[in-house]
């Protein structure tokens, strides 16, 4: 007796990001923005820059937006302008971007790592709690993918020990907490405007947010080489000197313009990656060999979850992605190594085991496409080839 084949899913290629038809849309203002920059002839730092960063801070309630050339310095700064001494600890999750403990270094500072929550991959209160020593000045959480940390946690932690809270805010975007925009509930926090976050740029780009002007003037002085005076319009009244000594991390106005056309369809944005991640979670669910979909934490607070990444946690993940790539489907893993194991800080000495859910999660996190360009019928595909997988009906 015969069995009749098994139906395959069309192909059908997906992207892991595109913007270029969002980008052809937004064209008309983007070129009129850009005109004006070459009208104007000052291509950074210059009049875009300025509305940006009296948009952005509107946008999120900062009373300071201190706009710089990437969401890496952006952290560099911040912690620098929050006041690290060199050879402070500041407390930083397992789980995150490099740039996350990279920028506590580059400040002059030591990250000290500890676990995160599973729930929310973002850094876990009770072990920021246990890593605290003498040493240690700041507490820096991340939020990551679609949720905040438990900030009233994490507050109740910096309040006991001391320590200033800052925020690596750079992937949220319109996330909030209790109505306070992520990177507002400390001294301050950042964002990236890299091309695939919620408002990209089309190169690199980043801010810094804050509600002290003392931090607000540090940190634009330090963008631009230390120099105070004539380059802080938002500052007056003080001298054009070189009193610190800072780098070159100031925006291009181009990239500025481009964030500027965005910026009024941010909303729409935010609620257009909700609905496709929604469309995920109910084409997903209770699919054996997924073992998490992005799950909201249960709070004390009202917070705005803002999907910048849906991530899933998978069986045989890498050999998930590539099945997925062998049909034309990106996805990323977001992060192949925990922090604590990044050869950059073998001199810190963590071992293996020390971070058990941060371990995990690196083990078992993969990315799905999430993206302005993305149509349901991507969504259908990625997701069949996601069951074929998994039920044995994927092509050799």
């Amino acid at each position: 007796m015969t069995t009749a084949p098994t139906e395959q899913p069309a192909p059908h290629p997906v992207s892991f990001f595109s913007q270029a038809a969002s980008f052809e849309e937004l064209w008309p203002e983007i070129r009129a923005r850009v005109c004006e920059v070459l009208d104007d002839g000052k291509f950074s730092h210059g009049s875009q820059v300025a509305r940006l960063e009296t948009a952005l801070a509107e946008w999120t309630g900062a009373r300071h937006c201190v706009a710089v050339n990437s969401g890496t310095d952006a952290l560099v700064l911040l912690l620098r302008a929050a006041g690290l001494q060199p050879g402070d600890e500041v407390v930083v999750p397992a789980f995150s971007f490099i740039a996350t403990a990279s920028s506590v270094v580059l400040a002059g500072g030591r990250p000290v790592f500890a676990d995160i929550e599973p729930e929310t991959y973002a850094l876990d209160p009770r072990a920021a709690a246990d890593a605290v020593t003498p040493r240690t000045t700041m507490l820096m959480p991340v939020h990551l993918f679609s949720q905040m940390a438990d900030m009233d946690a994490l507050a109740r932690v910096a309040e006991r020990y001391r320590l200033t809270l800052v925020e690596d805010s750079a992937e949220a975007i319109g996330m909030r907490w209790n109505g306070v925009h992520a990177g507002l509930l400390g001294a301050g926090g950042v964002l990236s405007f890299f091309p695939t976050k919620t408002l990209g740029a089309i190169g690199d780009a980043g801010a810094i947010l804050t509600d002290d002007p003392h931090i607000a003037e540090t940190a634009a002085a330090l963008r631009h080489h230390g120099r105070t005076g004539r380059t802080l319009a938002h500052f007056p009244g003080i001298n054009n000197a070189t009193e610190l000594n800072g780098v070159n991390s100031k925006t291009d106005d181009l990239q500025a313009a481009v964030l500027l056309a965005k910026l009024p369809r941010l909303a729409a944005a935010v609620r257009r990656r909700r609905e496709l991640a929604d469309a995920y979670t109910e084409r997903l669910r209770d699919l054996p060999g997924l073992l998490r979909l992005p799950t909201l934490a249960r709070r004390d607070a009202d917070t705005d979850p803002v999907f910048y990444v849906y991530l899933v946690e998978a069986e045989r993940r890498d050999g998930l992605a590539a099945h997925l790539a062998d049909h034309g489907i990106g996805t990323e893993t977001y992060y192949p190594t925990p922090l604590h194991l990044q050869p950059c800080f073998a001199e810190l000495g963590y071992k293996q085991g020390q971070f058990p859910h941060a371990e995990a999660a690196c083990e078992r996190t993969l990315a799905l496409p999430l993206h302005p360009d993305l149509t349901h019928a991507d969504i259908d595909a990625v997701c069949a080839r996601i069951r074929a997988y998994y039920t044995g009906r994927a092509a050799a």
